[in-house]
């Protein structure tokens, strides 16, 4: 039997919302049909436009705002959620706090797990907080132009301000888009796979205020690079690094294999939780660095250590857990799968001076059975996965290894709720839950969850 949906496309109708996905849409039912309406909030009524009908939900345009909420406040621009940078600009930073909350909450409750979830922990400033940028660079009416990508599309809207990054990189930004134009430096076009440059990319110190910069380009030679690199470093004395990164290939995947010095050093400095760090050109590294300092002192707070205990660091990176956690260890172990990050992690461990680190290369699961058949004793273990979450094999092996205590610090509440379940399965039981607001304006959050053993 064929379902009738009770809209047309096209159809003009007045409707009230009444809830907020994940992704941040408005949602209203007509005779219990959802319809998605982007850039609207609950407790709002709105003249729509229906733009998309399926059997089972569709979507709408805003036509008119008849009632607003009492938590919308005045967008900065439209281009911020049209190109997805601030897809939360438009709901006061309370209720987006709230908003993160409930998210977490959700997914807890869709997988039955009672799990207590703390009001999320936000910014004082919840702007210009991002240490690196990653820009498209296309050649956009007649001149080498920076910007970003449309939402849902491979085109490149031009941009100076992009509101959530320290003001100083999108400054530097401009300032070398600038002096590429006048080198005349040939842009990538995507439909062609013709042009040098691709994407610039600039790290800055919150601390150190040191600055790097990075052309990732399609050809092996970037013209005339010295003397852009003169003029750089001239017009903004705050770089230290001037690197070029080889990407030949039709990707979506911004580094290539290949990365030089152009001029200065290969990495600049910056520190995080008291420690000295050395960033490379494709070190991961948390990029907001005020609440990356709240996520991991709820993370050690969590994991109640007295400096008695042996600490395991899953995805250890370049060590900055790790190395955060030694002070209140007895020994930390890292494991990693990048040799890169390995390498980085143990330089930082020794520009730090601490001894009680030890970053061992491989994947996380293999490195733990190993650990287990020497009977190493873990105490605790901290966890901090990309968004696909815990792999099974891991979670095996964390009941193997059978620490006291895990910490999970997750990027993904719906990941994170599926490993719950795995672990619970291997005798963890989650006790507390306390989201960081890490990313401000965006849809995303994180979780720092404490687990400990119930013997079975």
């Amino acid at each position: 039997m064929k379902i009738q949906a009770p809209v047309r496309k096209n159809e003009t109708l007045t409707v009230d919302i009444m809830d907020l996905t994940y992704e941040g849409m408005g949602v209203a039912k007509v005779d219990n049909y959802p319809l998605f309406i982007e850039g609207v909030l609950p407790d709002e009524q709105a003249e729509i436009q229906v733009t998309k009908v399926n059997k089972q939900y569709g979507f709408a345009r805003l036509v008119n705002l008849l009632k607003k909420s009492p938590d919308r406040v005045e967008s900065k621009a439209n281009i911020y959620s049209q190109t997805g940078i601030a897809p939360l600009q438009h709901l006061a930073y309370p209720a987006q706090l709230d908003f993160k909350r409930n998210q977490v909450l959700n997914v807890f409750q869709k997988a039955h797990l009672d799990i207590p979830v703390q009001p999320v922990l936000g910014m004082d400033d919840p702007t210009g907080y991002r240490n690196k940028a990653q820009v498209p660079v296309r050649f956009i009416d007649g001149a080498l132009t920076t910007g970003f990508y449309r939402k849902h599309s491979h085109q490149v809207m031009p941009m100076e301000d992009f509101y959530i990054q320290d003001p100083k990189i999108d400054e530097a930004i401009k300032v070398i888009r600038d002096i590429l134009r006048r080198f005349y430096i040939d842009p990538y076009n995507e439909d062609t796979h013709k042009g040098v440059l691709k994407t610039i990319m600039v790290r800055r110190g919150y601390y150190s205020h040191e600055m790097m910069i990075v052309f990732i380009t399609r050809s092996k030679k970037l013209p005339a690079a010295r003397e852009i690199a003169v003029e750089i470093k001239k017009a903004l004395p705050e770089v230290v690094s001037i690197m070029q990164n080889v990407n030949a290939a039709q990707t979506n995947v911004i580094f290539g294999d290949e990365t030089k010095l152009i001029a200065g050093r290969d990495f600049i400095r910056d520190e995080l939780m008291g420690l000295k760090f050395e960033i490379s050109a494709q070190s991961f590294y948390q990029v907001n660095p005020v609440q990356t300092e709240v996520l991991y002192n709820k993370a050690i707070e969590a994991a109640e250590l007295t400096g008695n205990e042996t600490v395991i660091d899953a995805y250890s990176g370049i060590g900055t857990i790790s190395l955060a956690v030694a002070k209140h260890a007895k020994q930390v172990y890292g494991v990693e799968v990048v040799e890169s990050a390995v390498m980085d992690a143990r330089h930082n461990a020794k520009i730090n001076g601490i001894e009680n680190v030890e970053f061992t290369l491989g994947k996380a699961e293999e490195v733990m059975a190993q650990w287990q058949a020497d009977d190493l004793k873990v105490d605790a273990l901290i966890v901090d996965p990309p968004r696909k979450g815990l792999e099974t094999s891991f979670i095996e092996a964390v009941g193997q290894l059978k620490p006291a205590k895990m910490v999970y610090v997750s990027c993904n509440p719906a990941t994170l709720a599926r490993d719950l379940e795995l672990l619970a399965a291997q005798g963890y039981q989650a006790e507390s839950t306390q989201p960081v607001d890490m990313f401000p304006q965006t849809l995303h959050v994180e979780t720092v969850v404490l687990m400990s053993r119930v013997d079975k």
